[in-house]
């Protein structure tokens, strides 16, 4: 194997980190040469294969640290120092070597046990919580997710989208708790949500069919039960035709209608308990929301509303709309997302979840094409003029017998204006 692949290969993430270890090599043995025998550096070698073994997988260092026993050898041969001191240091730094490649192979081993584990939690976590179509219905929509866990693609917050026969279904919500201890309740909800959305009448049936799900789960054995499991949610049901929608509140932040760049609160009424507790009624208040054709409507979690900078401060939702320079709901949300991640710090103390969404804008009717007139010779037409007018003259002075009539000559007003181009 050549070193440029070796180097390729079995560098790991930033193999321009291999020039450290060789120039560590290449330093130890010229101070090495250039000082007085009496000084021996060559065991210094050893730092070689042990950074080496920081960054790189087995092979890699292995070759670091034959490189390094070879300049061992090629400077005690210089030097030419006691026997037995020389074949110490060159056991020495074997042994070195051979410990820190062993030490590189079970890492990359359990670096790679790590990386699969990971990779199948994500996928599950993915197919848990489904990516929200860009369209769905007559609405565009955009979502982000924000996990408390850094290592988890998802947590205590949800979010979901169906259609029924003639509308589109939305839903947010967010578990008591976070991170992936909230995951199982989140999957629970989703999925139930999943199953009946699309063949459910009504929003108030609806949300009694996620509140019994939930209250009819059984709870696993090695997870305590305190008795204050439940889930804040938020639904919206968007028809295809119509300037309202209709919305359930289950102890969940309100939606936003953003409209002209202004973040406007809609009138609803008192939300419902939240979902798990088994006293919501399938009789609840729903709300309806009025919205234009551009309007966007917000929906988030309270790890959206409850985010704080390090001073303390609560992050000003309908105050940072205002600042969002305009276009559609994937810029909303992106923007809102930049802005709430520079708040915090970057640091994000609850799960965070944002989903807007807008009616799609009709096409304008396109304009038919006006057909062009060829150009007339203004010549030419003159002279048909006269020729229609004289024709016209003898048509009406004329005699059946051939004679031209007597008396008054009838005169003849001539043609004015102009053919159209």
């Amino acid at each position: 194997m050549s070193p440029a692949r070796l180097i390729r290969d079995h560098g790991g993430r930033r193999p321009w980190l291999v020039a450290v270890p060789l120039f560590v090599i290449l330093v130890i043995v010229v101070a090495d040469v250039a000082t007085p025998s009496d000084i021996n550096l060559s065991p210094l070698l050893a730092v070689a294969p042990a950074i080496t073994a920081s960054f790189a997988r087995a092979g890699l260092t292995a070759a670091i640290g034959a490189l390094a026993v070879l300049a061992e050898i090629v400077t005690d041969l210089e030097e030419r120092p006691p026997y037995g001191s020389a074949t110490v240091a060159t056991v020495a730094l074997v042994a070195v070597s051979v410990l820190v490649v062993l030490f590189a192979h079970v890492r990359e081993r359990y670096s790679t046990r790590c990386s699969r584990a990971q990779s199948l939690a994500l996928t599950a976590q993915k197919a848990v919580l489904r990516p929200l179509p860009a369209r769905l219905g007559k609405i565009e929509i955009a979502s982000v997710y924000l996990a408390a866990d850094a290592e988890a693609v998802m947590g205590g917050d949800l979010y979901a989208a169906a259609r029924t026969g003639d509308s589109t279904r939305l839903l947010i919500g967010d578990v008591r708790g976070k991170g992936m201890n909230a995951v199982g309740e989140a999957a629970l909800v989703l999925g139930a949500f999943h199953a009946t959305a699309h063949r459910t009448p009504s929003l108030n049936e609806l949300v009694d069919t996620l509140d019994g799900a939930l209250t009819a789960a059984p709870q696993p054995a090695d997870v305590p039960r305190d008795g204050e499991e439940f889930v804040t949610a938020l639904l919206v049901d968007v028809p295809d035709r119509g300037k309202s929608i209709r919305v359930a509140l289950c102890g969940h932040p309100p939606p936003v209608v953003v409209r002209a760049g202004r973040a406007i609160a809609p009138a609803l009424p008192e939300a419902s308990p939240p979902l798990g507790l088994g006293i919501v009624s399938a009789l609840g208040p729903i709300g309806t929301v009025s919205w234009a054709p551009n309007d966007i409507v917000l929906l988030c979690t309270d790890g959206v509303l409850e985010a704080r900078n390090r001073a303390g401060r609560f992050y000003p939702l309908a105050e940072r709309i205002g600042s969002w320079p305009g276009g559609g709901p994937g810029s909303l949300v992106s923007f809102l997302h930049a802005d709430l991640l520079r708040f915090t710090g970057g640091r994000a103390s609850d799960d965070a979840a944002l989903v807007a969404f807008r009616r799609i804008p009709a096409a304008r009717p396109a304009v038919p094409a006006q057909p062009v007139a060829a150009p007339v010779d203004q010549r030419a037409n003159a002279g048909s003029v006269r020729s229609l007018a004289g024709a016209t003259a003898s048509a009406v002075h004329a005699r059946p017998d051939g004679r031209r009539r007597c008396g008054r000559t009838a005169t003849h007003r001539p043609l004015t204006g102009t053919l159209p181009r």
